[in-house]
């Protein structure tokens, strides 16, 4: 199945009908929202609905999870994510997104819509309106009110009649307490009664079913039972509302102080955490280290945070709960600063492993947690500018050379730019980042701009970090502009006035070498390129650093195919797509694929490069440029489609390329690397 649809971790019981319902909508509508109040099983409904439904989809079911978003500005990069677009060029996302989906038969799942309905509504208007292909399945408390929205309110589950609340109940208590039984008259009776309290709401439910264990079943009926007799009719919520809150507050009152603390703590995460996280964000006073893992284990024991594998997550509706508690507690600021610390400590570690072996597991933990990433910086764009500096700085590289969030980037990167400090190598690091992303924007009258201004704030700071990001920067814009030759001269300027005692003391010294392979290959000096590229690749290769060792194998395999070697260039292209790969790096991947299709063709192999060609253009296209790359690859290309067409004709040619485009991505790159694409 091509997606990326949530696991469903836990049973699904009941909804037949609105399943039944939801398959016609799907196939008659093109935006279909499900409708109802938190807690309700909107979003379960919308997992099985979708997974049914992706047989109809010839490119997929994406699903774009809208909660962590605290306002609507990432809204279009999520869904960007969400789609597999990976934009670097200079135009306004959304009309990215529009040109992206313009061809595609999807369903877009797009997940708690409810704060951010109208600019939902605004989106879905341009991509629906540009996507004759495209259908959309929206979850929200609210209808979104656009035109052509179809609704399916979501009620509960039926506790009179149909036995589908009563049968959550009894199995999320018997994953609460394996030993609990329902065979005495009381037991099954009181369960009853708690769906009956519970008016069917499977999230009240499940946090009552967790009391099961500490809790007999007719206890956990009895304490709720008292719970809601408390309840007026004067209550301001609105009753369904008011049966979930209530439950809620059961539970609170269920856990332990410190799990009360936790709770109130956790809810400043965006996203997914894992223990690590927790520990640091939510550990002060009262509630230390070990106390946050014991508390987090109760949470997870009483429902309120969901456990999938080592990542927890806390739904929405009981996060608000938390929020509310954490607001009368006095403590919104210190769990924010402390959130911020948290993730500005990940930005420096993983800026420090870029080079070692760890660096694609940095690259994915900068790729998890983005949604908190992009809160922590917004807090520190407030309350610490200089801080500021450094997490974008630090972070930029991983965000806009493999994550491929260009226009973030450059948002976060002039914002901090603007808020901070005017001087020093926080700011050195961030004029960096900024023109990298403007280059690889093609916006090279930018890059060059930044890169003067990036080489002054260098020679001031007179870190060796700082003159090589400086280099580094200036020497791609050079490369990217047509001339190889200042760029190889500037960049061996440099390396040898900073000190080195390895190839690999510093990520901006690797890059700094890679210019030189970049520059020797440009200028036709094949020989000192291949040395030079070899030589990177074995220091590399001894760290298992993946990033550069890819670009020192595409450049390989580009010499090799100049040389006439094209077996060998082959060779490297797969190499380097296997590391590019690593690094879910889109851009990478799809100068990999030209590479290695021109070095299929050079063998003779025309409808097999044809195929491999189509495929990288699928790739060029998730990054927004349909032909992009280095200044030599030009040629390359054409090479390869006159080498390509001449071995099996231009139809031959014509159809194996079209089969390549149409081809699923990761399973045609699979393929390709296993040297098994058949025509």
């Amino acid at each position: 199945m091509v997606g990326n649809i949530p696991e469903e971790t836990t049973s699904f019981v009941g909804r037949k009908a609105e399943l039944a319902r939801l398959a016609r909508m799907l196939g008659a509508c093109r935006l279909t929202t499900l409708v109802g109040a938190g807690g309700v099983g909107k979003t379960r409904l919308a997992v099985r609905a979708a997974r049914q439904a992706a047989p109809a989809h010839r490119d997929g079911v994406w699903w774009a999870d809208l909660s962590p978003l605290q306002g609507d500005g990432p809204l279009v990069a999520t869904v960007s994510d969400a789609v597999g677009l990976s934009d670097h060029t200079l135009r306004m996302p959304i009309d990215a997104l529009c040109e992206w989906l313009t061809d595609k038969q999807l369903l877009l799942v797009l997940d708690s819509c409810e704060h951010l309905r109208p600019s939902c509504g605004h989106l879905l208007g341009e991509i629906l309106t540009t996507s004759p292909g495209l259908t959309v399945l929206a979850t929200s408390r609210q209808p979104l009110d656009i035109k052509g929205e179809q609704l399916i309110e979501v009620a509960p589950l039926p506790v009179d009649g149909a036995a589908d609340a009563l049968t959550l109940f009894e199995d999320r208590a018997r994953a609460a307490d394996p030993d609990v039984t329902f065979d005495t008259p009381g037991d099954a009776e009181a369960a009853a009664e708690i769906c009956r309290r519970l008016e069917g709401i499977p999230l009240a439910i499940e946090l009552a079913a967790g009391g099961i264990g500490r809790h007999t079943v007719e206890q956990v009926a009895a304490r709720i039972g008292s719970r809601f007799d408390v309840l007026t009719d004067s209550s301001l919520w609105p009753p369904r509302h008011r049966t979930l809150r209530t439950t809620i507050g059961w539970s609170h009152e269920l856990c332990t102080p410190l799990e009360r603390l936790l709770w109130a703590r956790l809810t400043v995460l965006r996203g997914d955490f894992d223990e690590a996280a927790a520990r640091e964000v939510c550990a002060e006073g009262p509630l230390t280290d070990d106390g946050v893992v014991t508390a987090l284990r109760g949470l997870v024991a009483k429902s309120v945070v969901k456990r999938d594998g080592g990542r927890h997550r806390m739904l929405d509706t009981i996060r608000e709960y938390g929020r509310m508690w954490l607001a009368e507690l006095g403590e919104e600021r210190a769990a924010a600063d402390r959130h911020a610390a948290c993730f500005l400590g990940l930005a420096r570690s993983a800026h420090a492993g870029w080079t070692g072996s760890h660096q694609i597991f940095w690259y994915h933990r900068i790729a998890e947690t983005h949604a908190d990433l992009c809160a922590a910086l917004e807090h520190l764009l407030v309350h610490d500018a200089a801080a500021a500096q450094e997490m974008a700085g630090r972070i930029g590289f991983f965000w806009c050379c493999c994550c491929g969030h260009l226009p973030e980037t450059r948002k976060y990167a002039q914002r901090a730019l603007d808020a901070g400090p005017a001087e020093g190598p926080h700011r050195t690091r961030l004029l960096w980042v900024l023109g990298v992303s403007a280059m690889l924007q093609g916006d090279y009258p930018t890059a060059r701009r930044l890169g003067d201004e990036c080489s002054g704030a260098a020679a001031h700071d007179g870190t060796d970090e700082s003159i090589l990001a400086a280099v580094y920067l200036r020497g791609l814009t050079d490369l990217l502009t047509g001339h190889p030759e200042t760029s190889l001269r500037e960049v061996a300027r440099v390396l040898r006035t900073t000190e080195a005692t390895t190839p690999v003391d510093s990520a901006y010294r690797l890059r700094c070498h890679l210019i030189t392979v970049f520059a020797l290959t440009g200028l036709g000096r094949l020989d000192e390129a291949a040395e030079a590229a070899t030589a990177l690749r074995s220091a590399c290769e001894a760290q298992d650093e993946c990033w550069t060792l890819s670009y020192a194998d595409y450049q390989l395999a580009l010499i090799a195919l100049l040389q006439g070697r094209p077996e060998v260039s082959a060779a490297h292209a797969r190499s380097m797509l296997v590391g590019k790969y690593r690094l879910r790096d889109r851009f990478g991947i799809a100068l990999g694929l030209d590479i290695l299709a021109a070095a299929i063709a050079a063998t003779g192999a025309g409808a097999r490069a044809a195929r491999v060609y189509g495929m990288g253009q699928s790739y060029w296209r998730m990054v927004g440029h349909p032909l992009r790359g280095t200044p030599e690859l030009g040629p390359v290309r054409e090479t390869c489609e006159r080498q390509a067409r001449a071995a099996v004709g231009d139809a031959a040619y014509q159809r194996a390329f079209e089969q390549g485009r149409a081809d699923n991505a990761e399973e045609g790159l699979a393929a390709a690397l296993r040297s098994e694409l058949r025509t």
